[in-house]
């Protein structure tokens, strides 16, 4: 094998969009909008990602060497250097205040993940015809050596797929396990067929949400290929709203969202809500191969169920209609189950410079890993399907050829 080299970016606009694809969404892997070039640049563009924000871009590059330069990148890690622990979705404050009363500073920090966006997806993007297990060994490699060179306290690679978190293992990465509510498709031709599969109350009760949601002359609209700046206009004073309540500032600029509906339209759907032809609730959903990811949800005006309605089954409605497998909702949210969302482990990797702080974190993951599968075992055991469901082969139906 030729000598590979490794180099730190801090611009993705440097980085040329199809070498960063053919990494990121490589042919025979379900393309990942979040991965995408385009959602990443305008993450950096706008201003949303920045050092001023506490994300600077400190992405990795591995390519061949080619005399004194390097030729097209062969892998990618798309870290961040982080001042802060907030828009992780994979909380580590605690660790961090352990650390500082030992007299430690957790920041800097080195963070891999997509800004923003608990979804689940490739952390270490090798290209098509490379030997995948060599390039992310080469990767984490690097990593690892970014952080002693820098510093930083820690890495975190947060929502990766199982295999990459048990790669990271290998060196000495501890794992760490936590759940999301995902809606999967086994096979249903429409929203009735879903409805069946259920057990008689949870699905009266989502017909009786949905009827409700809808009572106040509420009108429900997909939009995407072609959204409006005033459509963006109206859906941003949704999502303003609901930064404000939950986390104080949102993490998203304006600017920010003109950029997605200009660079990648066709992997953007909005599903607003219309009463008295005004806009007053939406929801914003990305598009992948295989799965539509819900992402952020506002209103203006309280309905009774139009949330529900609105992320949950208007998501699945969509699903159906364009032959998703799966919808992935966020984030927490026990709620899910009822409408139908079932549990799906999600993991995160962390290597950790401190010796005891490792061995601290290591004791206290052991113990939640185990409480995580005790969690999912027990709603996998009651579940909102009927009796006769038998939940394992409604799963293996969605992974059949």
């Amino acid at each position: 094998m030729s000598e590979r080299i490794a180099k730190i970016v801090n611009d993705i606009s440097t980085i040329d969009v199809d070498d960063w694809n053919r990494c990121a969404n490589p042919p025979g892997v379900d393309y990942n909008p979040f991965l995408d070039h385009r959602f990443l640049y305008a993450l950096e563009v706008s201003g949303s990602v920045s050092n001023e924000t506490g994300w600077q871009p400190f992405h990795v590059l591995l390519a061949e060497a080619e005399g004194e330069s390097s030729g097209a990148p062969i892998g990618i890690v798309p870290m961040y250097l982080k001042s802060h622990s907030r828009g992780e979705y994979v909380f580590d404050g605690g660790w961090a205040d352990a650390f500082y009363r030992a007299g430690g500073e957790y920041y800097p920090k080195l963070q891999v993940s997509v800004p923003f966006t608990p979804a689940t997806g490739r952390r270490l993007l090798v290209a098509d015809g490379v030997d995948a297990e060599t390039a992310e060994h080469q990767l984490l490699s690097t990593a690892i050596e970014v952080a002693k060179q820098i510093s930083a306290s820690s890495i975190h690679f947060t929502f990766m797929p199982e295999t990459q978190w048990d790669r990271a293992a290998e060196f000495g990465f501890l794992k760490r396990m936590d759940s999301q509510y995902h809606w999967e498709n086994a096979g249903f031709e429409n929203f009735d067929e879903f409805l069946a599969a259920l057990s008689s109350k949870k699905r009266k009760n989502i017909r009786r949400e949905r009827r409700l949601a809808l009572d106040n002359d509420i009108e429900i609209e997909w939009i995407t290929g072609d959204i409006s700046e005033a459509q963006w206009d109206a859906f941003y004073t949704f999502y303003v709203d609901t930064g404000h309540r939950k986390w104080g500032t949102p993490y998203l600029n304006r600017e920010f969202f003109s950029l997605i509906g200009e660079l990648m339209p066709e992997q953007v759907l909005l599903i607003m809500c219309k009463r008295n032809g005004r806009y007053v609730a939406g929801a914003i959903n990305f598009i992948g191969a295989t799965t539509l990811f819900g992402r952020n949800w506002g209103c203006i005006e309280d309905h009774p169920f139009l949330h529900f309605e609105t992320c949950y089954y208007q998501a699945i409605d969509f699903a159906l209609a364009t032959g998703l497998r799966r919808v992935e909702a966020g984030a927490q949210g026990a709620h899910k189950i009822a409408r139908g969302y079932m549990p799906n482990a999600t993991y995160s990797a962390h290597w950790i410079s401190d010796p005891r702080l490792k061995q601290a974190i290591e004791d206290y993951l052991d113990r939640e890993r185990a409480y995580v599968q005790e969690d999912i075992d027990y709603v996998e055991h009651h579940t909102p399907f009927r009796k006769d469901i038998d939940l394992k082969a409604y799963r293996d139906k969605l992974d059949a050829p």
